[in-house]
């Protein structure tokens, strides 16, 4: 006697519970009010078959009406329609979320977007099918204001994806990124379960990528957009094997790109790969063996498109008279006097200290002062080239030549602070060289009185002595 009531009590309970499971699944097959329910099945789905919930929002409000409450008639007193069509469900959601949008009401729109996912549930109750649904109610969730990044929003991406696995669909994807970044920068899940989810989703995505013919390209979109809102904490979220697992296979196929694999090896190590592991040595030398290919094919061109880097640079490498020969094409390009300036002072510098052309020299230089007023380098220079050609004259004219030159390394000083030490440094190692008292006396000269310079020099000098 005490089985039997236990087990009278339990049939009950279990009566109870299944009456409102079952009654959600009702069809008029068996309904007093069979031919009521087809009539507004049939009133109803000849204005909505075919249209989506936005076709839908384009009917006129008397079309809409008598969509609207035949559907109602229709689903109130069968459900599940005949047991072989979910219409009533799919149909009710699109029609509902007609309502809520016009809606201005927000105690009505939130009874609506209730109503709206529970049409997902009872569908799925009565015809199967529950990961799609459970994925299409998630996504309705996250586009509504009453759930979007709640944590009911969340559960409901969450189930769907752990009953959809693979299938999941890829309008998925990127919402459900969107409620994950937000839910770890709120401190609502640890790290832990935010890389264990996010795996999921590109496992999920590289699985269709691959697989689904149809489908593939949408995955792989969904993805990007995905990948670009994960963007903002994934640096937080993920150690070196995640970011080497998606990274390295993009330096694989981009070996010819120098950004691609700075931007890998760069931020590999920020995520704390060790740089002495094997990848990430090879991945640094095909940096360092790229970057110095691309380089010297830049220097090529460059030297080839520009005749006064070029020229500078074979002034450094010793040609000196291909340097000449560029340092004319350049002032030939350019009209800037500063610019030019500075080329005829390179020019000047070639030929007095790499060629011996004393005279070639003088002119440059003074063409490089006349260009920059100010610089003293340029009379350094022919001060020096003063002191050069003067060794190879008689003993009073070499004398007279060194004080040419002292006198241009005066000028120089005179006008430009910046020379100055140099200046003196020359005017002290050839103020011992210049003319005796006695030597001048013996001409007849006197200190102060001008006289002309030989030596192909051509300056007319004040007459000074070194004792």
């Amino acid at each position: 006697m005490k089985v039997f009531r236990i087990s009278f009590i339990a049939f009950v309970l279990l009566s109870l519970l299944a009456g409102p499971a079952m009654a959600q699944c009702d069809t008029w097959n068996n309904s007093p009010k069979k031919e009521e329910a087809e009539n507004a099945h049939v009133l109803y789905r000849g204005v909505v078959k075919g249209k989506d919930a936005a076709e839908l929002e384009q009917l006129s409000p008397e079309e809409f009406n008598l969509a609207y409450n035949n559907w109602k008639k229709a689903y109130d007193i069968a459900p599940a329609a005949d047991g072989q069509r979910p219409s009533h469900y799919s149909d009710g959601r699109n029609l509902l979320k007609v309502k809520y949008k016009r809606s201005k009401d927000e105690a009505e729109k939130k009874e609506l977007a209730s109503k709206i996912l529970e049409l997902y549930d009872q569908q799925a109750q009565c015809y199967e099918n529950e990961a799609f649904l459970k994925g299409r109610k998630a996504f309705d969730m996250f586009y509504m204001p009453e759930y979007g990044y709640r944590d009911a929003t969340y559960e409901a991406f969450k189930k769907a994806l752990e009953i959809g696995e693979k299938d999941s669909e890829y309008i998925l994807l990127e919402p459900m990124a969107q409620v994950l970044v937000y839910f770890y920068k709120s401190k609502k899940i640890d790290q832990a379960e935010t890389q264990m989810v996010y795996t999921q989703l590109e496992e999920i995505a590289d699985y269709n990528i691959a697989n689904n013919d149809r489908f593939g390209q949408y995955y792989e979109d969904a993805k990007v957009r995905m990948s670009s809102h994960f963007k903002e904490i994934e640096d937080e979220v993920f150690d070196c094997a995640y970011f080497k697992k998606k990274l390295v296979p993009e330096y694989e196929n981009n070996k010819d790109s120098l950004k691609i694999i700075q931007y890998v090896y760069v931020k590999l190590k920020q995520q704390g790969c060790d740089t002495t592991e094997a990848k990430m040595v090879e991945i640094r030398t095909s940096y360092e063996t790229l970057a110095a290919k691309i380089n010297a094919d830049l220097e090529v061109e460059r030297r080839k498109n520009n005749p006064c880097y070029d020229a500078s640079q074979l002034q450094q490498e010793g040609e000196y008279s291909r340097a000449l020969t560029r340092y004319e094409e350049c002032l030939e390009a350019t009209t800037d006097a500063d610019a030019r300036a500075q080329v005829y002072y390179s020019i000047a510098s070639i030929k007095l200290y790499r060629q011996n052309n004393t005279g070639g020299a003088v002119s440059a230089a003074r063409q490089a002062a006349s260009l920059k007023p100010g610089w003293g380098r340029p009379y350094l220079l022919i001060g020096d080239a003063y002191a050069k050609m003067g060794r190879g004259c008689d003993d009073w004219n070499s004398r007279l030549a060194v004080l040419a030159a002292i006198e241009k390394y005066s000028y120089a000083r005179s006008i430009d602070g910046e020379v100055a030490d140099d200046a003196n440094k020359r005017i002290g190692q050839y103020s011992d060289a210049m003319p005796a008292r006695q030597d001048g006396f013996m001409r007849g000269l006197k200190e102060g009185q001008s006289v002309s310079v030989g030596c192909g020099i051509g300056e007319t000098v004040k007459l000074r002595f070194k004792d």
